[in-house]
C-alpha cells in the first residue's frame, strides 16, 4: 500500500463517523422536509396525497404567511443592528476604558444569556404588564403618562416589544465574544496610534473594528439564524402570535399550520421557505461582509 493510499484511508476513517452523523441527522431530515412539502397530509394518518407544488402556490397567496415574513425580517433587521452596535460599544468601553466596577458590569450583562428563554419571556411579560409592569410604572413615576402603552396588546407595538426582549437576552453574550477578540489586539498598536495623535474614535475605526472583523462577520450570521429560532420561543411564550397575528413569525406560523391546524404538508412547505430564506441570507451576509483578513 502506497503512502498516499494509506493517508487517504486514515482520513476516511477519521471523518467517517462525522459524515455518518451528518447524513443521519442533517441531510436525511432536510431531504424529508422537502419531500413532505409536496404532499397534503395531516401528519398523524397514512392518508397522504401528492399535490406537487400546490403547497408553495398556496404559500405565495397566504397573507398570514406574508405577515409572518414581514415580522421576521423586521425583527432580524432591528434586533441585529441594535444588538451588534450595543454589544460592540459595551465591549469597547469595558475593554479600552478603565471603568470603576468593570467586572461587575461584565457579570450583569452576561446574566440574561444564562437564563432560559421561557424565564426571559416571563420577566418581560411582567415588565410589559399595562397595570403593574415596570415600564408603565416608570412612566407614571416620571409623570409621562402619555407614554404608557399596552406593550403586548397594541398591534403596532407588540412586535417591537418582542424585539426588546431579544435584544436584552443577546447583548451580553456577543459583548463577551467581542471583548475576547479586542483583548487579543496588541496594546502597542494603540500606543503607536496615540503617539501619532489618533483619538479614541479613530483608533476604534482604524484598529479595533478591522481587527475584530472576522469575529464580527461570523457572529453576525450566527446571530441572525438564532434570532429566527429565539423569536419563535418568545412569541409562543409571550403573545402566542397575537394580537390578531401582529407578532406571528416564520416558525410560529409553521408550528400552527403543522401541529395546530394539522396541515403538516403545508407546514413543511413553510419550513422549506424558511430554509431557503436562511440559506440565502447567510450567503448574502457572507458576500457583503467579505474583506481581506488582517493579521497581527
Amino acid at each position: 500500500m502506497s503512502k498516499t493510499t494509506a493517508k487517504r484511508i486514515f482520513i476516511f476513517i477519521c471523518t467517517a463517523p462525522a459524515l455518518i452523523l451528518l447524513t443521519l441527522f442533517m441531510i436525511i431530515p432536510t431531504v424529508e422536509v422537502f419531500r413532505m412539502s409536496l404532499y397534503k397530509w395531516g401528519g398523524f394518518s397514512n392518508n397522504k396525497t401528492f399535490v406537487g407544488l400546490d403547497n408553495f402556490r398556496k404559500l405565495w397567496d397566504d397573507m398570514n404567511f406574508i405577515q409572518a415574513l414581514q415580522n421576521s425580517v423586521l425583527l432580524i433587521v432591528i434586533v441585529t443592528i441594535i444588538t451588534m452596535v450595543m454589544a460592540i460599544l459595551f465591549a469597547t468601553l469595558l475593554t479600552r476604558e478603565k471603568m470603576k466596577g468593570n467586572s461587575f458590569f461584565r457579570v450583569i450583562f452576561y446574566i440574561p444569556n444564562i437564563l432560559s428563554i421561557v424565564v426571559i419571556a416571563g420577566i418581560f411579560s411582567a415588565v410589559y404588564d399595562p397595570n403593574t409592569g415596570l415600564l408603565n410604572s416608570l412612566f407614571s413615576l416620571l409623570k409621562m403618562e402619555g407614554l404608557k402603552q399596552l406593550w403586548l396588546g397594541n398591534q403596532q407595538l407588540a412586535i417591537y416589544s418582542i424585539g426588546g426582549a431579544l435584544i436584552w437576552q443577546a447583548i451580553g453574550y456577543y459583548m463577551v465574544m467581542y471583548m475576547s477578540s479586542m483583548a487579543s489586539i496588541p496594546e502597542s498598536f494603540y500606543e503607536a496610534s496615540s503617539l501619532e495623535g489618533a483619538g479614541k474614535i479613530t483608533q476604534f475605526f482604524s484598529i479595533t473594528l478591522p481587527l475584530i472583523w472576522q469575529n464580527l462577520r461570523t457572529t453576525l450570521t450566527f446571530f441572525i439564524i438564532s434570532t429566527i429560532n429565539l423569536s419563535f420561543l418568545l412569541v409562543q411564550a409571550m403573545t402566542g402570535g397575537g394580537p390578531d397575528g401582529a407578532t406571528e413569525v416564520f416558525l410560529s406560523y409553521m408550528y400552527k399550520q403543522a401541529y395546530t391546524n394539522s396541515s403538516y404538508g403545508y407546514g413543511m412547505a413553510i419550513g422549506v421557505a424558511i430554509f431557503l430564506f436562511s440559506f440565502a441570507l447567510s450567503a448574502i451576509i457572507s458576500a457583503v461582509t467579505k474583506r481581506e483578513v488582517l493579521e497581527y
